[in-house]
């Protein structure tokens, strides 16, 4: 009978050190896991700032700074302000004579779609 006790004992140690080392290697999967994780977002982050720069370089070749599209955009805005305000000083006199003709020219008729009966 001790010698079942003895066997039964090295049984469950055995068991006891086989899930010790069942536990290590989930430690140790998950610890490389991790670290592989850790890695391709580094790498991510590399490649993303290495992109971005790439982009920022044919942006200001190809379309110049912001600041020279924005500075181009005000002049063109302020050239076509120009331009309506020349259009408009033109203009208004005739404008302001047409509306005062139309105001002060009444021409009462009977609507098409009224029925006398």
């Amino acid at each position: 009978m001790a010698s079942q006790t003895q066997g039964i004992q090295q049984l469950l140690a055995a068991e006891k050190r086989a899930a010790e080392k069942v536990a290590e290697a989930r430690k140790r999967k998950a610890r490389r896991l991790k670290q592989a994780k850790e890695e391709a977002q580094a790498e991510i982050e590399v490649y993303r700032a290495e992109r971005e720069k790439q982009f920022k370089d044919f942006e200001s070749k190809h379309l110049g700074s912001r600041d020279d599209v924005a500075a181009k955009i005000d002049t063109d805005m302020r050239s076509k302000m120009v331009g309506i305000d020349a259009c408009m000083s033109a203009n208004k006199e005739q404008v302001i004579q047409q509306i005062i003709k139309y105001i002060y020219e009444i021409k009462p008729a009977i609507h098409k779609n009224i029925r006398v009966d």
